[in-house]
């Protein structure tokens, strides 16, 4: 696992330009992205005799696909836009299997960014096989956002690793052991190619996060001996299902509510507390070799997805040292979105107002009420790891920097999911037995349209499978 903030070492078909070979005398869009923030454009080429008609066409604008425009699709795309000092970078295409939620995504970008949104109507796809219509809008070099459910991601990377085009993808990235898997061989793949990938994890882009890394790597509060999280509020609507309406079909009414379906998501559990998983492991530099868990399902009402209301879970690291993680959506209880580590000399803050800003700080006892016990605080205004993640990948692609987030993206998915597991099946978890569980939800997942089966089916109430600890132990979790 890489601690540092650099992940370095650690839809009509448009036209799609292949990276010129042959002559040294002939230069290749990437080449070009790779000379901008070393040298002036220009510069390079005027150093290299090139035949003009050669090189027409080709500048050193980054294109980029948005594939999956729902909020966090369209956030991302906000995030490459904004980008600032490193050239232009321009959207041009979209893909959704929704076309209102594309329409909709469309104007809002279009609203904000009018002169880097170049997305014609011919350049919006919609269907199962869109993302692939939007990546063959781009040129090798370019890239594709990725922020449709995740059990689609290795599906869609895969295609994009052919297209040679760099790749933004949101977490998690895998919802299951063979998924797992699949994903990190297809991280070898992409990282033979140089292509460059992030995963959107962005809090170890935190500035505040970062130093706090460092401050604990180097003892500041003694060797590590606990951490803590907790991400508990009221009920999350997107994990909340209600029965399908008669006249939508089952797999796009799964789809529209990917949170609600393990298939889809690996539900609540692997979506949401994803986060404060990875910003511990990171503070502890390391992954934890088992799990064991509680949860259940509480006042469901007419609820008819396969989330618990509650998780708490105890991560166990290979020198003993524990991650409690309790997860929580029940209205009328005690709130709390927060990251702790406990050290033999002191404690600290790893984030204590959801994702940004972090609060970070250490304390010199494990006293965090009283000012007077801080040690150190991040005192600078925390910029955006939302941004932060988009500006250091763009950089990485403009200067040509090995720059790979997918195996740390695919580790953090597998050990949440050993989480959830252990919760949902009330059996002690590895993480090796985790990797190696051959249960996939979908393994299909590639060959779904909108008019066939979907992963899952209701029973006659219209209600669909859910965990149960000790009954069901291995396969239904």
């Amino acid at each position: 696992m890489n601690p540092a903030n650099s992940p370095s070492g650690n839809l009509a078909s448009g036209t799609s330009q292949q990276p010129r070979s042959g002559s040294n005398s002939i230069v290749s869009r990437r080449d070009v992205l790779r000379a901008t923030g070393a040298l002036a454009t220009t510069s390079m080429i005027a150093s290299m005799a090139i035949p003009q008609t050669v090189y027409a066409g080709e500048d050193n604008t980054i294109k980029v696909a948005l594939v999956g425009c729902g909020g966090r699709g369209t956030g991302a795309a906000a995030n490459a836009l904004s980008v600032k000092n490193q050239g232009p970078i321009k959207l041009v295409a979209m893909a959704d299997v929704f076309p209102n939620r594309l329409n909709s995504s469309y104007e809002g970008l279009k609203g904000q960014f009018k002169d880097q949104v170049d997305v014609p109507e011919d350049r919006r796809f919609v269907g199962f096989e869109a993302y692939k219509q939007a990546i063959d809008c781009l040129s090798p070099g370019d890239v594709v956002i990725m922020a449709t459910p995740p059990a689609f991601r290795w599906v869609q990377f895969t295609y994009a690793i052919a297209k040679d085009v760099n790749t933004f993808m949101e977490k998690p990235v895998t919802v299951d052991g063979p998924s797992t898997k699949r994903m990190l061989q297809l991280a070898d793949e992409s990282e033979k190619k140089n292509l460059k990938v992030g995963v959107g994890l962005m809090c170890r882009h935190c500035d505040a996060r970062g130093e706090l890394f460092k401050r604990i790597q180097d003892g500041e509060i003694g060797d590590l001996l606990l951490l803590r999280a907790y991400r508990m509020a009221g009920p999350t609507a997107t994990a909340f299902a209600k029965k399908k309406p008669e006249n939508q079909k089952e797999l796009m009414y799964q789809i529209q509510n990917f949170h609600a379906f393990l298939w889809a998501s690996g539900g609540g559990f692997s979506d949401f507390l994803i986060h404060n998983i990875d910003e511990c492991c990171w503070m502890k530099n390391a992954w934890p070799v088992k799990a064991q868990a509680t949860g259940g399902r509480h006042f469901r009402g007419d609820y008819v997805d396969q989330n618990f209301d509650q998780y708490a879970v105890e991560y166990t690291f290979a020198d003993g040292t524990k991650l409690l993680m309790e997860g929580r959506t029940m209205p009328g209880c005690h709130q709390e979105f927060a990251s702790y580590a406990h050290g033999s000399k002191g404690s600290a803050v790893i984030s204590q107002s959801g994702h940004a800003p972090s609060r970070a700080r250490t304390y010199k006892s494990q006293d965090m009420s009283s000012k007077d016990n801080i040690l150190w605080q991040f005192g600078a205004k925390e910029p955006s790891p939302y941004q932060l993640e988009w500006d250091h990948l763009v950089e990485a692609i403009r200067k040509d920097r090995p720059y790979n987030e997918v195996r740390r993206g695919a580790e953090a998915s597998l050990v949440t999911s050993m989480g959830r597991m252990a919760a949902h099946t009330g059996q002690v978890i590895t993480y090796d037995a985790m990797l190696n569980c051959d249960h996939e939800f979908a393994p299909n997942v590639d060959s779904l349209t909108e008019d066939g089966p979907a992963p899952v089916v209701a029973d006659a109430e219209g209600k669909y499978p859910v965990p149960m600890p000790g009954l069901k132990t291995t396969r239904e979790y």
